[in-house]
C-alpha cells in the first residue's frame, strides 16, 4: 500500500476498516479535522496561484529588476500585485491544520511510561476493534491474526473465537479462498483485491509471522472437508516458485521454517535455495515495492536474521562473511536503515515515503501507515544496542500517540495491525514481559501476554 492509498484510507469500503468500539483516552476530533487538511492546502494554492494571476493581470509596468525596485513600489498597480502575493502566502502558511510543528525531540522517553501506554493501545486495537466475520474479509483478519496471533478474536454469527482457530479449522470469510493442489494446499491468489489473498504466499507469511514467533509449521489445516497442515502451504510454494516472481511473503515463510541452507526442486525441474530467493528479492525495486518497500524487507530481514542465527549471531548482528544473495541482502537492509533514521520526522514519525526519500503530511492516516509498516521492519532488523536508541523511542512514542489519537475513529486495518505488530514487537525486546492484559469476551476468557505469542516449537523463525 503506497501513500496514497494511506490517503484514500477513509474513504474505503466499510469491510476494509476497522470500526471502533470502545474509545480510548479522549476524543480526538482533530484526527479527524487532519484528514481534511490537504483539500484546505490546495484551496489555498489555488488562491495564491490565482493572486499571482490577477496581479500579473493589473499590472501596467513590467517586472522591475531589483535596482529599479524602489520606483515599482511606487506603482499602485505593483502594489496591489504584491499585496496579493502577500496576502495568499498569509493564507497558504495559516492552513497547517494543526499538523506537528518542526520541533526538536524531547530529551528522553520515559521507557515505563511508555511500556504502560504500549499495552493499552495493544489491548485497544485487539478488543476495542473487534472484526466480525460477516462484515470484513480474510485480508483484515488476516492482518489482525499478523498482529497478535492466536489470540486474535473474531466474531462470527453470535460466537467469539480465535480468528486462527476459525480460519484454520475450515471455518468460512469471505476472501479465505483455498484448495488442495499438488503437492500441497494452494491459496488462491485475488490480485486488486481488498478482501482476498492480493499476493503469492501472502497468508502463509502472515501465518509464519504472526505474533511474536508464528505458528508452528504442523499446526493443522482444513481445506475442503480434508485435513493438511501449514507444511501443505509451504510446500505449495516452493513447489509453484518461479523467476522474476514476487516472493516477499514466501521468503518470510522460507525464513520461518526452513533452514536457511534449504534446497528443493521447483515445478519446472529447477533447483532453489533460500539464496536464490533472497538475491531475487534484494534486486527487485525496492521503491515500487507494495507499502514503499516495507514488506519486502521485512521478508529479506527475516532471511538475513535466520541466516545469521546460523552462524551463532545475534539479531541485527549481520556476519562479515556475507556474499552472493546474502550480501546483496545485508547491503539493501543497511540503506534502507540509514534512510529511515535521516528521514525521520521532527516529531518521531516516519517518511511518508518510506524509504525513498523525506516527506510528511498533515493527514495522520497517511503518517500512520507509514510509520507502522517503517517501524514493524526496523524492530526486526536492529540488534538491541541500536532498538535501545533515542530515535527508536521517539518513534515508537510518535506511533502510540497516533493510535491514541486514532482510538475512536475507524482506521484502515492495514496501517492499524502492521503499527500494532511493530509494537507488540517492540515491547517484547525492550519492556518487562510479565505484564499481561486479558480480555472478557462473555463466556469465554482470552488471556494475552503482551508481547508474548504462541508456542514457538515447531516454528525456526529467529
Amino acid at each position: 500500500m503506497g501513500t496514497q492509498e494511506w490517503a484514500r484510507s477513509r474513504h474505503v469500503g466499510h469491510g476494509m476498516l476497522c470500526h471502533r468500539h470502545a474509545i480510548l483516552g479522549k476524543t480526538c476530533v482533530r484526527s479527524v479535522i487532519l484528514a481534511n487538511c490537504r483539500s484546505a492546502k490546495l484551496s489555498a494554492a489555488i488562491f495564491f496561484f490565482r493572486a499571482i494571476l490577477a496581479g500579473f493581470s493589473s499590472l501596467s509596468c513590467d517586472c522591475p529588476p531589483l535596482p529599479l525596485l524602489k520606483v515599482a513600489l511606487l506603482n499602485n498597480h505593483c502594489l496591489r500585485f504584491l499585496a496579493g502575493i502577500l496576502a495568499a502566502l498569509l493564507m497558504v502558511m495559516a492552513t497547517a491544520c494543526g499538523s506537528p510543528r518542526t520541533v526538536s525531540h524531547p530529551t528522553a522517553v520515559d521507557t515505563p511510561q511508555l511500556c504502560a501506554r504500549i499495552d493499552a493501545v495493544l489491548k485497544h486495537v485487539r478488543d476495542g476493534r473487534r472484526l466480525n466475520a460477516s462484515v470484513h474479509g480474510a485480508w483484515q483478519v488476516v492482518h489482525g491474526i499478523l498482529a497478535f496471533g492466536q489470540d486474535f478474536p473474531i466474531e462470527h454469527g453470535s460466537q467469539v473465537s480465535g480468528a486462527l482457530d476459525y480460519l484454520l479449522g475450515g471455518g468460512t470469510l469471505n476472501g479465505w479462498a483455498l484448495r488442495p493442489g499438488k503437492p500441497g494446499v494452494i491459496a488462491v491468489v485475488d490480485h486488486g483485491s481488498t478482501t482476498g489473498q492480493g499476493h503469492p504466499d501472502q497468508w502463509l507469511g502472515y501465518l509464519s509471522q504472526c505474533g511474536s514467533h508464528g505458528i508452528p509449521i504442523d499446526t493443522p489445516l482444513r481445506v475442503g472437508g480434508r485435513d493438511y497442515t501449514v507444511a501443505d502451504l509451504l510446500s505449495q510454494a516452493q513447489f509453484d516458485i518461479q523467476p522474476g516472481q514476487e516472493a516477499t511473503w514466501t521468503l518470510m515463510a522460507l525464513s520461518a521454517y526452513l533452514p536457511a541452507d534449504a534446497t528443493w526442486q521447483a515445478r519446472d525441474g529447477s533447483t532453489w535455495t533460500t539464496e536464490r530467493v533472497v538475491q531475487m528479492e534484494a534486486d527487485a525495486d525496492l521503491f515500487s515495492s507494495p507499502c514503499g518497500g516495507a514488506h519486502r524487507l521485512y521478508g529479506l530481514v527475516s532471511a538475513v536474521n535466520k541466516h545469521a542465527d546460523a552462524q551463532g549471531e545475534a539479531v541485527g548482528q549481520t556476519p562479515s562473511d556475507l556474499s552472493g544473495g546474502w550480501a546483496a541482502a545485508a547491503d539493501t537492509i543497511q540503506d534502507a536503515i540509514d534512510r529511515a533514521q535521516r528521514f525521520q520526522q521532527a516529531d518521531g514519525s516516519f517518511s511518508i515515503h518510506s524509504f525513498e526519500r523525506s516527506g510528511t503530511s498533515a493527514d495522520i492516516f497517511a503518517k500512520l501507515g507509514a510509520t507502522g509498516h517503517v517501524f514493524e521492519v526496523l524492530v526486526l532488523a536492529l540488534d538491541d544496542q541500536r532498538l535501545a536508541e533515542p530515535w527508536m523511542a521517539h518513534a515508537a512514542d510518535r506511533l502510540v500517540t497516533m493510535l491514541e489519537q486514532t482510538a475512536d475513529v475507524d482506521v484502515e486495518c492495514g496501517a492499524l495491525y502492521h503499527a500494532a505488530h511493530g509494537l507488540l514487537l517492540y515491547r517484547q525486546r525492550l519492556c518487562d514481559r510479565s505484564i499481561t492484559a486479558s480480555v472478557n469476551d462473555g463466556n469465554e476468557k482470552i488471556q494475552l501476554p503482551v508481547g508474548s505469542g504462541p508456542s514457538d516449537s515447531g516454528s525456526d523463525r529467529t
